[in-house]
């Protein structure tokens, strides 16, 4: 976590399956304050029930060296363009990965075997 981390503003990992025993509970908030890195609790069924169990740190100062280093690729680099362009114009324009809902959400959770729904 804590290289990743280390050039984000603000970071969360997600799942849907969480642990919530007290040995890894008292993990993840020594993680959570060591790093920064929020957990979210993904409700697959309903996203809107999603849970923010422990919320991301904002960073005030970023890491420029390993943000330098992930410029060299040029995939991250795009990012970075689109992410600038969509910022400037206010608004996202950018091929971003589409939000699916609906029939297609349940369609691409059950092909990627995230979890069984029920009907």
């Amino acid at each position: 976590m804590g290289c990743s981390s280390s050039w984000a503003n603000e970071g969360y990992l997600v799942a849907i399956n969480i642990d919530r025993g007290q040995d890894f509970m008292e993990e993840m908030r020594r993680l959570n304050n060591a790093f920064g890195i929020g957990i979210i609790q993904l409700n697959a069924q309903e996203i809107d029930q999603s849970e923010i169990l422990f919320s991301a740190r904002t960073r005030e100062e970023l890491d420029w060296n390993t943000i330098d280093r992930l410029n060299a690729n040029p995939d991250f680099k795009n990012f970075l363009g689109y992410v600038s362009e969509d910022m400037r114009l206010g608004k996202t324009k950018s091929p971003f990965e589409e939000v699916l809902k609906g029939q297609k959400f349940e369609d691409y959770i059950r092909e990627k075997s995230i979890l069984e729904l029920s009907r």
